[in-house]
């Protein structure tokens, strides 16, 4: 492997890290998903891969911090799942992060479309 796609392997890597828990939210956001229905979903979209042991104790994480709850449900013959939905805190907390992934994209496509020096604002006197 050459450098640069190390290094861009490892750029994806601390992306994906940093927009997990936002992923996550937003893909409970109005609907109950269990953990393989959830995994399956995120695997399904180039940004979001993620494996079972990277996802499970993320959503642990999110239940201990009361940002999700779950519960178990029979479904039928089959063994039980494991449902996952937001909390009202968990709600609150996607909003807040969507904000901040806004604005950091608004940013960074600034930055983008306007590369070299741009001279700074100044404020007050």
């Amino acid at each position: 492997m050459q450098a640069t796609e190390a290094l861009m392997e490892k750029w994806e890597v601390q992306l994906r890290k940093g927009t997990l828990e936002l992923a996550i939210l937003a893909a409970l956001q109005q609907r109950t998903l269990y953990g393989l229905e959830l995994l399956k979903l995120l695997q399904s979209l180039p940004s979001t891969t993620i494996t079972e042991g990277t996802l499970y104790p993320l959503l642990d994480r999110l239940k201990r911090d009361e940002l999700v709850d779950a519960q178990w449900v029979q479904e039928g013959d089959s063994r039980p799942r494991k449902y996952y939905q937001l909390t009202p805190l968990g709600t609150q907390k996607l909003t807040d992060l969507t904000r901040l992934w806004r604005q950091s994209v608004t940013d960074i496509e600034f930055l983008l479309a306007n590369p070299g020096p741009q001279p700074l604002q100044k404020t007050g006197a």
